[in-house]
């Protein structure tokens, strides 16, 4: 059987089998506990479960459609002669990894057992590590490498939060009353360090600090269709475990007066260091993806300003974050994968931002499409980032005004202002797409017609990202509903 044959194949069932696990998630009648325990399916998992599925259905499509427009390019004989690799031709086995992944990713938004919650997070780990060292280039070896590392680190430090949490409670169910019971007759400072520790698993697939050291060598080293995806998967399973995690510490103060604000303020100050960092690092970029991905750090400094609130109007806010997040970054990564394909740029070149100049009037579908990305990301309207950023801002801070802690006003203020020090950078591409001549291009390929299969996929969806902004109802309606 022929090679593109197979690929066919493999992309097709991989499609059917993804599209029936997010119809399986959304129709399946029974809610509640699952095994003995282990997992529990609520609204909020079924929502998880939805944008995963979306996501991995979104990049397969891309990858499949890149593939075959490598193969029937008109450039591709002079491009295979002068050693050309495609950008987005994985192996076959990518299939198999990102399903396993998309697999412990379900497993994880389910989770309300630590051992559950430890066992999913190592799958999705493992098939992170593989995806990202897929191809034979140099620099994926050391990505992956780098990837593995972290993990390996964050996962023993979880490891070790999760025996403090056991010994303190005699449950390894979160949901379980002995578990709540018990930590709040311990001192506040003592679970707190152990919750820290247990979410030290959580920050390194959440892309947060500090554990996301990471991040910018394992996108850069991935393929775009792998890094697209590391960006929005990972972060919406990690997200609602935390907030699983967080939520499991009792409402009201026993003997010992431990609470959930135990917490409050050290993630306050996980986010705003998440923010300025994953911005403050992303100016100085001229890589494209190493931008994104300190992009991808400052957003999840974003994540948890819902999550640093401790209420329901938080929570509700995380995952209309992570909903809208999932067209906004892969958006951005598809767009700017393409703009770079037009100008015949191999794989084994970087994405380097000064080859878009003068691009928009070549270009102008993408261009615009990428334009309103970047206006998405920065959270300007009319686009849903602006809704995303204001009912996390608002939620944080109604929280302030109840506890008065000065971390929370710090990350309202500073929060908001990373906003605007993010639009230097999410609008240095769209600036020299339009208004910088183009380069003289002596060194890169002739320039590539693209599919019209493959460009509509990238700009639809910027679609949701202006329509979200004006019918957020269509996304809370599904989050909310029970």
């Amino acid at each position: 059987m022929p090679l593109p044959t197979v690929r066919r194949y493999l992309a097709g069932l991989s499609v059917i089998f993804l599209l029936v696990a997010v119809l399986w998630a959304v129709y399946l009648p029974t809610r509640g506990f699952l095994f003995m325990h282990l997992l529990f399916i609520d609204q909020q998992a079924t929502f998880t479960q939805v944008i995963v599925g979306l996501g991995a259905i979104l990049v397969i499509l891309y990858e499949f459609l890149s593939f075959q427009q490598q193969e029937t390019g008109p450039a591709l004989l002079a491009r295979r002669s002068s050693g050309f690799v495609p950008r987005s031709g994985l192996p076959f086995e990518w299939y198999s990894l990102l399903v396993a992944m998309v697999l412990g990713l379900f497993l994880m938004a389910m989770s309300v057992n630590m051992l559950s919650i430890y066992l999913s997070i190592e799958l999705v780990s493992i098939c992170s590590y593989l995806l990202t060292a897929l191809t034979t280039d140099r620099k994926a070896s050391e990505g992956g490498i780098k990837y593995l590392l972290f993990g390996a680190v964050s996962s023993a430090i979880m490891l070790y939060g999760m025996s403090l949490l056991y010994g303190m409670t005699g449950t390894l169910d979160l949901t379980a009353d002995a578990f709540g019971a018990e930590l709040a007759h311990q001192d506040g400072s003592v679970v707190a360090v152990a919750m820290l520790l247990t979410a030290a698993g959580l920050l390194f697939k959440l892309a947060g600090v500090p554990f996301h050291i990471w991040t910018p060598d394992a996108y850069e080293a991935a393929p775009v269709p792998v890094a697209a995806f590391f960006s929005v998967g990972p972060k919406a399973a990690a997200v609602l475990v935390l907030i699983r995690v967080i939520t499991a510490l009792p409402a009201e103060a026993g003997t010992g007066g431990t609470t959930a604000a135990v917490l409050q303020t050290p993630l306050a100050v996980l986010a705003l260091a998440g923010i300025l960092i994953g911005n403050l690092s992303a100016l100085r970029q001229t890589d494209a993806k190493r931008l994104l991905a300190y992009s991808t750090v400052a957003h999840a400094g974003f994540l948890l300003v819902g999550v640093v609130a401790l209420s329901n109007a938080g929570f509700e806010a995380v995952l209309f974050y992570v909903g809208t997040y999932l067209f906004m970054s892969l958006a951005a990564f598809f767009l700017v994968d393409l703009l770079a394909r037009s100008t015949g740029i191999s794989s084994n070149e970087p994405l380097t931002i000064r080859n878009f100049a003068g691009l928009g009037s070549k270009q102008p579908l993408l261009s615009i499409a990428l334009t309103v990305v970047m206006l998405g990301l920065t959270g300007l309207p009319p686009t849903v980032g602006f809704t995303a950023k204001l009912l996390s801002f608002s939620a944080l801070y109604e929280a302030y005004q109840q506890t008065g802690d000065n971390w929370l006003l710090a990350l309202f203020a500073l929060g908001l202002l990373n906003a605007l020090i993010s639009l230097v950078y999410y609008l240095k591409i769209p600036f020299l797409l339009f208004f910088r001549p183009m380069a003289t291009q002596t060194d890169v390929s002739e320039p590539v017609i693209l599919p019209r299969a493959l460009v509509w996929l990238a700009v639809s969806l910027t679609v949701p990202v202006v329509l979200l902004f004006l019918k957020p109802d269509l996304l809370l309606y599904f989050i909310d509903r029970q």
